[in-house]
């Protein structure tokens, strides 16, 4: 899938994360969400690695990167930790200011980076998403029944870890189909690489803890950071077929956190790098800056 990318496991200090690489120019970060791994990047990586050096790690609890243990404050899945995970690997390759795409938990990693970290990035993304706090805020009975995994993994004493390793691949499949619009866009290779991950019962427990530190900590952070705004230009896309173009403004609930913010909805539904490979590709053509 990742024809001419390097494959390499990479020591953050803290965990170690599994890290594909490929391309020369300005470096550009991909973050993948939820279920996937950097895979889901296969279909744009290419083109965009002809114009950027292209960095695409699977995070930590995910794909082949490091799942560490967790406790009862689930600091360690904190979207803090996990934006301090990508600086650091972004330092360790030689990048000390960058661009980064995110999409799904990948851009609500991309948010925090950009509050925690704002001096290391020039331009950023964010995919299919409103911010953490702003659902929780707001959150009604559609969309409550669309992201009830939301509500379903946050329980505690291993319940959904266990029910959803009954069978993990029939979970993986429909979650795919529950936020795609139905019209195919996943390949066969990519699925391969979903399913074969997902079903480490160590990457869905540390997927869960994802979700419970969303829940806790992460909106303790949230809350502390409440008058502070992104800085750096920022890019909105989601699918025009998805729930939070159905529920929200999605332009608006950016405008609220950051200072420059432009976008627009691509022809899919949540999955805009597989379902809208061209149109995702394009945005990003025109909005990242080859030459920053």
């Amino acid at each position: 899938m990742f024809d001419s990318f390097d494959l390499r496991d990479v020591d953050t200090g803290d965990v170690t994360l599994r890290v594909r690489t490929g391309g020369d120019g300005p470096p550009l970060l991909l973050l993948h969400g939820y279920p996937q791994t950097h895979a889901m990047w296969h279909k744009v990586a290419p083109a965009l690695a002809e114009r950027f050096t292209v960095v695409a790690p699977d995070l930590r609890g995910y794909g082949d990167s490091a799942k560490p243990p967790s406790d009862d404050t689930h600091a360690a899945y904190a979207k803090r930790a996990m934006a301090a995970d990508v600086v650091r690997l972004m330092t360790l390759l030689g990048h000390d200011r960058f661009q980064v795409a995110g999409h799904d938990r990948g851009g609500r990693v991309t948010h925090r980076l950009l509050l925690d970290h704002p001096e290391r990035v020039h331009r950023a993304a964010v995919l299919d998403i409103i911010p953490t706090h702003k659902l929780f805020a707001t959150v009604n009975q559609a969309v409550a029944t669309g992201y009830y995994h939301w509500f379903f993994l946050i329980q505690g004493g291993g319940l959904p870890e266990r029910l959803i390793g009954a069978a993990p691949e029939d979970y993986l499949m429909h979650k795919l189909g529950q936020w795609s619009a139905g019209r195919g866009g996943f390949s066969d290779a990519a699925v391969a690489e979903y399913r074969r991950c997902f079903a480490d019962p160590a990457t869905i427990h540390a997927s869960c803890e994802d979700y419970r530190a969303a829940a806790t900590i992460d909106l303790v952070h949230d809350e502390a950071d409440m008058d502070r705004t992104i800085t750096c230009p920022l890019l909105v896309l989601w699918g025009a077929e998805g729930l939070m173009a159905r529920s929200y403004d999605v332009l608006e609930t950016w405008r609220e956190r950051a200072q420059d913010v432009r976008g627009h909805a691509l022809p899919c539904g949540h999955f805009l790098p597989e379902e809208a490979p061209q149109e995702t590709l394009d945005a990003f053509q025109a909005f990242f800056d080859s030459d920053p």
